[in-house]
């Protein structure tokens, strides 16, 4: 094997995250087929799933990346994928003895999102320790296009399980991806180093991330464009399984089919973002990716039931495509751009508003889905995405992102063990 293929730790980290992604895919549809086919939840009431579980980034976001910078970061991966599988395995446990409620699932989704803000800064910052610099772009896009394979898999896996053996098996086969993860990467070898740092107060540490993102107009404007995008695609996320259910009248396996017809954009847009980049150049080629991928929301209002439901296939596969690559270019450009030191910081700092908006954003989508129809909160989201691009400008004039931050001191190597 060749390059990183051969790096055992990566591999196994690749194969963690994979499997625990593929059990998330399944649980993000399971968990809103069983407030709507089980529990026969209200439309507000399912969206208020996706806020509660994005609504940590806002409340812990920004102390989580002042801790995640002070600590070694597989402790703290391998702590909260033990806590997401208990908490979601709480919940086949709790239908067995007929004490599944829509406040579990509100309680599960809530306490899944906290474990998920710490892995996900954690994971983000180990990266660049297991693959060297010149790598990253090609494990970000293996790992993504991983995660846009199992958005392939995950929904019509759920769709199968709901209909064989209830909604609640594809939140039991999540508990379970979750532990394969906990062994993977209770595996891995490599110790990044920690830099020893003064023991400044949580609130001189949070505040050094805060100013750097705020001061970096590139950053700056990724920050905003992501807050007001995420507005849109959660808002539009957040009811689509009422849409497809009841508006459209879609059985659950096809709902699942439908999701993951949709989802081999995703593939294809990591598949391609190399060839993109070194093309176009990074900066270039995450633009062509948002353009493209915004007008495709447009589509999905357009849907009937049967073979009607061909346009949401093609909008949510225009959408996976564009968002996936484009992710993929800038995850990549803060991990080459970013202080070490700083990472998770100026990650937290820029997700609390990225990702704050989401839980908002799931609110938002429920109660205009209520107000003036589950058709038109579509139409007016997808108006939104559209709305976000010119946001963008200041990356029109690049070719490629810039390499790295003014002042920003060269990566520390990983000490194997």
């Amino acid at each position: 094997m060749k390059g990183l293929w051969g790096n055992r730790d990566f591999r196994l980290l690749w194969t963690g995250e994979t499997t625990s992604m593929l059990g998330s895919m399944v649980a993000s549809t399971a968990l809103p087929l069983v407030a709507v086919v089980t529990l026969q939840a209200s439309t507000f009431q399912v969206a208020l799933l996706t806020a509660v579980a994005w609504l940590p980034w806002l409340v812990v976001g920004l102390p989580a990346g002042a801790w995640v910078d002070r600590l070694p970061k597989r402790p703290i991966m391998l702590t909260c994928n033990t806590v997401s599988m208990a908490v979601f395995g709480s919940v086949p446990l709790a239908a067995v003895f007929g004490a599944l409620s829509m406040p579990l699932l509100l309680a599960a989704a809530l306490l899944g999102g906290i474990a998920k803000v710490f892995f996900t800064l954690a994971y983000r910052a180990y990266l660049p320790a297991l693959v060297g610099e010149d790598e990253l772009l090609e494990a970000n896009a293996k790992l993504q296009g991983s995660e846009s394979a199992t958005e392939v898999a995950g929904p019509g896996l759920a769709g199968l399980l709901a209909q064989a053996f209830g909604p609640v098996s594809g939140i039991l086969a999540d508990a379970v991806s979750f532990g394969v993860s906990v062994l993977c990467v209770s595996a891995i070898r490599v110790r990044e180093t920690v830099a020893p740092a003064p023991r400044t107060p949580l609130r001189s540490q949070i505040g050094e991330g805060l100013r750097f993102v705020t001061g970096d107009r590139y950053l700056r404007t990724l920050m905003v464009f992501g807050a007001v995008s995420n507005i849109a695609l959660t808002g539009y996320g957040s009811i689509q399984i009422v849409f497809l259910s009841r508006t459209l009248g879609a059985a659950p396996g096809l709902v699942g089919l439908v999701l993951a017809l949709a989802a081999v954009g995703g593939v294809l847009g990591a598949a391609l973002v190399g060839r993109l980049g070194a093309r176009f150049g990074t900066a270039r080629a995450f633009l062509l990716c948002e353009v493209f991928a915004a007008p495709m929301g447009l589509l999905g209002p357009l849907s009937r039931p049967g073979w009607g439901l061909v346009p949401y296939v093609l909008a949510l596969f225009g959408v996976c495509a564009g968002l996936v690559a484009s992710n993929i270019l800038t995850t990549t450009f803060r991990q080459q751009y970013c202080p070490p030191g700083l990472f998770s910081r100026i990650n937290s700092s820029a997700a609390i508003v990225n990702y704050g908006t989401i839980p908002l954003a799931g609110v938002l989508g429920g109660a205009l889905g209520e107000a003036i129809g589950v058709r038109e909160t579509l139409w007016v989201m997808a108006g939104l995405l559209i709305a976000a691009l010119p946001i963008l400008a200041p990356f029109r004039k690049l070719r490629d992102f810039p390499a790295r931050a003014a002042g920003r001191p060269p990566r520390r190597l990983p000490l194997p063990t």
